[in-house]
């Protein structure tokens, strides 16, 4: 794998904030594009490493430098899914996907998905975009940092019910809450500290954590 530590998947929602991409994106990121990801990426100012994609959004041409993983029009999976896929081979330890909500439901849903496959495969991984971070959580503990003041969600995912508690101060105290898959009782908390522990006793969670500001609080 190239020294490159973080793998960024650029999708194609059409609500996709072309300049928070500008800003997210590092110069030690390595680029995939999930077919017409290209696209989001050029209108970025990004140079992309990786094409995957089966050209059925993406007609354009792309450019001799980039790798192309061309897939199957008639196949199972996602071109983001292939990309997480690909990144797990690579070795990568983390991976965003940005561009990757808004615009279709279901897209938006197959994404939330990704998460959960990448965190299967022991890589931590996150969708962002200019207004909010999604993580899939599975049983541990999670640290977050320089979050005091944000507003966060925690729902069930992919499971009947999960278990949670937070270690530092929130609006909304939770020791071994029980979160069902048929309510929202996680809905809408906000941490009072600047460093909150989340706990996952069991099942699995979807956290959404919202940002006031664009200053980057996950760094």
């Amino acid at each position: 794998m190239a020294e490159k530590v973080r793998c960024v998947i650029i999708c194609a929602s059409p609500e996709a904030d072309i300049n928070f991409i500008k800003d997210f994106v590092k110069s030690g990121d390595y680029i995939m594009c999930a077919d017409n990801g290209y696209n989001t990426a050029l209108k970025a100012g990004v140079n992309p490493d990786l094409y995957v994609g089966d050209f059925d959004s993406f007609s354009g041409e792309l450019s001799e430098e980039i790798d192309v993983v061309k897939l199957n029009t008639h196949k199972d999976d996602s071109d983001s899914m292939h990309c997480a896929s690909l990144a797990v081979e690579k070795g990568f330890k983390e991976v965003a996907l940005v561009a990757a909500d808004g615009g279709r439901l279901d897209h938006t849903l197959a994404n939330l998905y990704v998460l959960k496959f990448l965190y299967e495969n022991n890589v931590t991984a996150y969708l962002e975009n200019e207004k909010e971070r999604v993580q899939f959580l599975g049983a541990g503990e999670y640290t977050y940092s320089k979050v005091k003041g944000k507003t966060f969600s925690l729902f069930p995912f992919a499971c009947e019910e999960c278990r949670v508690s937070y270690e530092g101060k929130v609006e909304y105290p939770a020791k071994d809450l029980k979160l069902v898959s048929s309510g929202v009782k996680g809905l809408s908390d906000i941490f009072l500290d600047d460093t909150v522990k989340v706990h996952i006793h069991s099942g699995n969670a979807l956290i959404v954590i919202n940002k006031v500001s664009f200053s980057n609080i996950f760094d």
